[in-house]
């Protein structure tokens, strides 16, 4: 169990992007379309249990293909996002999709138009496509008719869809010149990122100012592109579909009512202090008056030790064997099967995903390793993903993906595991100290600075319907940070650009409050864990098992978890408030 970095294979998928086997699903696909379309007669109120779910079957069969195609485009495009093969592929994949994603949507209208009594009584003979199909009937005050849904799906290829691969390819081909020992070096960056964490506040500072330059530069065009697309999500789903906020539509599609996004969110709000404590506590320890934002993320202690990836691997791996020996075999298939790509690159994109296909393959995930202790925990991140993923593959391709605020619930879980085992084997006390305090600055980053973009996008969406230009969006920004940090960190002002440095906010639309969801919620199931030992462990893993089948109120529900209660929240907060207790105490 020697693993060395490599790219990953997609050959699971196909041979490549000019393959003939590609070239086939296509055409296998497209018949496969044609003769659903020839079923669209059966589609009646009085349909039989047995039709209904031989046609639920093939839109099944048909969706795998269809998934395989666009993770394939998605994964070879992430490997290069400069190779102009790739972008004409992933182009013509979004086309392709989207006109037999019309082509099939009579399926989708025709449902949410049964009258309630007989779907109801269809639901109950499904099967595991139940919960898939009731969420399709929670659409229905928001659906529009077949041929304005039709409009919209093309709409998005040439519109949304276009935008947001300019962005990524623009973003992708930066490149940041820092000078170190007197040498200037081009990165890319994720390799720029790793001077954010080094002990020389100069190089911090200088990391964080290269990096909001380049954007900077280019901000007038990227925050026009952010406007474009924020105002397209509103165009579509307030004024069209009818929904009372921008939010709400990304609420519905997460299946997470409304007031538990606000309890959430109002929550956090209400915590900033625990994390300003945590940063104060940081300043009088590394020798500073007071925090800069370059330096949120600075080594308490000097430590320079390094991971090699067949260590980082290894470190991994042993800890979730340590914790239930099926996650850690599940995670090295991850790597048996050549589905990780670890190497850092020119033109490949930044930071680090898990990418399942559907239930019967192992997902793909992607690093940009670089040894560094954070790069060892992103990969436990990303492998808990790919379990999550492996253990509810009993599921449908319908349902084995979990909603958004459960998805980040394996991979937190998994980082959590790793700190523990580190703990645990590290004899040096430097690094445990640094350990310790890497795992609060993982809590800020994955929570309050989750939570603060979150709350930024409901405010940016807000200001941009009422006509605010680029630069009040950056000041808006730049008042959620002050915000956020008080008097505890000294921001300067090149930060008033770092929203238009995050993806997320341009890729999917208020995304990022299932980080804070996810590692609020992982703070309460990891005290269950402490105090129950073994006997929590499957308990814990049916609740991943479940995977999309259930509504995630009721998964969390069943596990005894209330989300709608403000104290469930803020019961994360006080172990959080515990653990700087212990680093005060140090």
């Amino acid at each position: 169990m020697n693993y060395q970095q490599t790219r990953w294979s997609l050959e699971d998928l196909f041979p490549g992007p000019k393959s003939t086997e590609l070239e086939s699903a296509f055409t296998e696909l497209e018949k496969q379309v044609e003769t659903l379309e020839k079923r669209r007669p059966e589609l009646t109120d009085d349909i039989t249990l047995e039709t209904f779910l031989s046609i639920v079957k093939e839109l099944d069969t048909n969706t795998v293909i269809g998934q395989k195609i666009y993770t394939f485009a998605g994964l070879y495009f992430s490997e290069d996002t400069q190779n102009q093969i790739s972008q004409n592929l992933m182009a013509k994949v979004e086309q392709f999709v989207a006109e037999l994603t019309n082509r099939t949507l009579f399926f989708n209208l025709w449902f949410k138009a049964l009258p309630e009594g007989k779907a109801k009584g269809l639901i109950a003979g499904s099967g595991d496509y139940a919960y898939w199909l009731e969420a399709i009937r929670l659409f229905i005050p928001h659906t529009l008719s077949e041929a304005e849904e039709k409009i919209i799906n093309i709409k998005n290829v040439t519109g949304q869809s276009a935008l947001q691969i300019v962005y990524s390819s623009l973003t992708n081909r930066y490149v940041y010149k820092l000078e170190i020992d007197g040498e200037v070096k081009e990165l890319t960056r994720g390799e720029l990122m790793m001077y954010v964490r080094e002990s020389d506040p100069e190089i911090r500072a200088k990391a964080y100012q290269e990096l909001y330059k380049v954007y900077g530069d280019d901000s007038s065009i990227l925050g026009q592109i952010y406007q474009t697309l924020v105002r397209d999500w509103r165009n579509e789903q307030v004024s069209l579909r009818k929904h009372t906020s921008p939010i709400a539509a990304r609420n519905l599609i997460n299946d997470i009512p409304d007031a538990v996004v606000d309890t959430l969110l109002d929550v956090c709000r209400k915590n900033a202090g625990i994390f300003q404590r945590f940063f104060q506590l940081k300043a009088r320890l590394i020798g500073m008056d007071r925090l800069r934002r370059y330096d949120v993320y600075a080594p308490v202690v000097k430590s320079d030790k390094t991971y090699p990836f067949a260590t980082g691997t290894k470190l991994v791996l042993d800890a979730f064997e340590a914790f239930d020996p099926r996650f850690a075999e599940m995670a090295e298939r991850v790597f048996t099967q050549n589905h990780l790509d670890s190497e850092v690159r020119k033109g490949k994109r930044g930071g680090a995903f898990c990418w399942p296909s559907g239930p019967d393959l192992t997902p793909w995930v992607m690093l940009n390793y670089q040894g560094k202790a954070d790069d060892v925990s992103t990969m436990a991140h990303e492998l808990g993903h790919a379990v999550h993923g492996m253990l509810a593959a009993d599921h449908t391709i319908f349902t084995f993906h979990s909603n958004l605020p459960l998805a980040e619930t394996a991979s937190t879980f998994g980082e959590m595991v790793l700190v523990d085992h580190l703990l645990k084997n590290e004899p040096d006390e430097n690094v445990r100290r640094d350990i310790l305090f890497g795992q609060v600055d993982g809590a800020y980053a994955t929570i309050m600075r989750q939570a603060y973009f979150a709350m930024f996008e409901r405010q940016a969406h807000d200001m941009i319907q009422k006509g605010a230009s680029v630069d009040e969006l950056a000041d808006a920004y730049l008042a959620n940070l002050k915000e956020q940090f008080g008097d505890a960190v000294e921001v300067s002002d090149e930060f008033r650009w770092e929203w238009v440095s995050i993806p997320h906010i341009y890729d999917v639309p208020f995304y990022v409050y299932a980080y804070t969801f996810g590692q609020l919620l992982v703070l309460s199931l990891y005290q269950q864990y402490k105090n129950e030992g073994e006997s929590f462990v499957p308990r814990y893993t049916k609740i991943l098992a479940t995977g999309g089948s259930k509504a995630p109120v009721q998964v969390l529900s069943e596990a005894g978890i209330d989300v709608y209660d403000a104290a469930f929240w803020q019961g994360g907060f006080e172990v959080l408030s515990g653990l700087i207790d212990q680093l005060e105490a140090l």
